[in-house]
């Protein structure tokens, strides 16, 4: 039995509008990482990316929910996290996030009620608007907040987007069967 609850209201909001949630737009700075970056010396940027978050992704593409990420800068930190979590879509350096995930959500073949989002500033309002389900971190911008169906307990970078990635999966009636997988150990197979 899942020890992880969501209110009814918040669920049946996740749920979508339609056919059920098909992919999950993340941004990454205030939302993958705390936001902050480290500059150094060389100018070289680097972020911390918590490991709960991208177990979290992990887990939402096992059980058929797409994560993309849609971010508004582009680095080797960001570049070299998207790999190694295996994530296959991803839109970095843009400018206008509503311009960059649609024809991506268009080639995915998914339609906006089909779509969460999760973000933390302005730039990620027209997602947030878009989106069937919306949510921010609990350290987001109030106007971010404002527009959200979930604010997370957690803030950004410090597991808002795994909290985000299992409340889709509850929704969807995914979670517990993930998790009794994790809770069986290959000898026991």
């Amino acid at each position: 039995m899942p020890a992880l609850h969501f209110a009814p209201e918040t669920l049946l909001r996740a749920q979508g509008r339609g056919l059920g949630m098909k992919a999950a737009l993340f941004d990454v700075d205030g939302v993958l990482t705390d936001g902050r970056l480290y500059i150094g010396e060389q100018g070289e940027t680097v972020k911390a990316f918590s490991t709960l978050d991208g177990h979290g992704l992990k887990l939402l593409k096992a059980g058929g929910i797409e994560p993309v990420i849609v971010t508004g800068r582009d680095s080797a930190a960001v570049r070299r996290r998207v790999a190694d979590l295996g994530l296959v879509h991803a839109v970095y350096g843009a400018g206008d996030k509503l311009a960059a995930a649609a024809p991506l959500l268009a080639h995915l073949g998914v339609d906006w009620d089909e779509v969460a989002a999760i973000g933390d500033d302005w730039p990620d309002l027209p997602l947030l608007e878009r989106a069937a389900f919306a949510c921010a971190p609990a350290n987001a911008h109030a106007e971010v907040r404002a527009v959200a169906h979930h604010v997370t307990a957690a803030a950004g970078g410090h597991g808002a987007a795994r909290e985000f990635c299992d409340l889709l999966l509850v929704a969807a009636g995914r979670y517990a069967a993930l998790l009794a997988g994790h809770r069986r150990t290959l000898d026991a197979a």
